[in-house]
């Protein structure tokens, strides 16, 4: 791992990436790991050039985590679309407010959309199983693509494709973009923060740390703002009242989320794919973490973190103390 101020947080040791996995192998076992590898960046970098020569190309299905929708998956469909491609996508209906470009017009040529199951089962990467009216639509989708065996088809539903090969080979080439959505969504920065008030998963991990009253965090430091948005999805959020200057804006319409993170300055998160989207509207990102770093998997982040954008390195805080400090000196840097 780079030996980097970015990396004070971030546990000591080695990225997640295929040098990691292959230490699992030895002898023959880890020549044939890396020759899949190796097998599979080609074959991606050929059907890119497919891709960009035919103008068009199916892509998906995507039915994971916000996080790798936006970083792994979203700066890529743009390069595509900046390129001219017509996308033919299979993933989540509510992730459509993304699939826009800087005036808010679709880069989507064709929707097949998967109806929004997170209220029933845990994301996972984009591994996770989904309930079977959705695994239909899915298998339709998947039916398409093999009525049309000359159009080139991104199968992210292939897990060792995705995991593997697509997501590392986009750090080789120039294969990402992000659109400034802020654009699309908003009128201009306030003084505000927005707050995504997490509730997903046990009450302490590594990646994410312990639980915050987030009521007590947007009472914190309202008074260093006009107005303090709490959103995020509703399956995934703790339910909390508006009052005074904070307003709750949970929303299963991302719309919603987007509009709320486009006129606010500053963005605060637990650990999560949700740093990634100060990026997309240009926010500076406060991670809070209950507890102790490291940091769990936050070497991975700031990996790919890079690619998807450089308006804003993340800030920390630790405590609640440390967050009101930073709300009380915070200073927007216009970008």
């Amino acid at each position: 791992m780079e030996d980097s101020s970015i990396y004070r947080y971030a546990p000591k040791g080695d990225f997640s990436d295929n040098s990691f996995f292959a230490k699992q192998y030895s002898g023959l076992n880890r020549l044939r790991f890396w020759f899949k590898i190796w097998r599979g960046y080609a074959a991606t970098t050929r059907k890119l050039s497919r891709t960009l020569r035919l103008k068009k190309c199916y892509y998906g299905p995507f039915k994971g985590e916000f996080g790798h929708f936006l970083a792994h998956n979203l700066p890529f469909i743009y390069y595509l679309h900046s390129k001219g491609v017509k996308i033919y996508y299979c993933g989540m209906e509510l992730h459509k407010p993304f699939l826009v470009d800087e005036n808010g017009k679709s880069i989507i040529e064709k929707y097949y959309p998967l109806r929004d199951f997170f209220g029933e089962v845990i994301a996972n990467a984009n591994e996770t199983i989904p309930p079977a009216d959705v695994v239909k639509e899915i298998d339709k989708f998947l039916e398409i693509t093999k009525q049309d065996p000359y159009t080139p088809f991104w199968n992210i539903g292939d897990n060792f494709y995705y995991w593997f090969i697509q997501r590392n080979w986009l750090l080789k080439g120039p294969y990402m973009k992000t659109y400034n959505l802020e654009k699309a969504y908003g009128n201009g920065k306030e003084k505000a923060a927005v707050i995504f008030p997490r509730k997903k998963g046990a009450a302490f991990t590594e990646n994410n740390g312990g639980p915050w009253d987030y009521m007590d965090i947007a009472r914190s430091i309202s008074p260093y703002f006009d107005k303090v948005y709490i959103t995020g999805h509703p399956s995934l959020s703790d339910e909390l009242k508006p009052e005074r200057n904070i307003e709750v804006c949970l929303s299963k319409d991302n719309r919603v989320i987007l509009e709320a993170c486009a006129k606010s300055q500053l963005l605060i998160t637990q650990h999560s794919g949700v740093n990634n989207l100060g990026e997309y509207t240009n926010n500076q990102v406060l991670i809070i973490y209950n507890g102790k770093p490291p940091i769990g998997s936050l070497q991975n982040t700031l990996r790919f973190r890079p690619y998807i954008g450089t308006k804003h390195e993340l800030d920390y805080a630790f405590t609640r103390e440390e967050i009101v400090e930073y709300a009380k000196n915070f200073t927007f840097k216009p970008n």
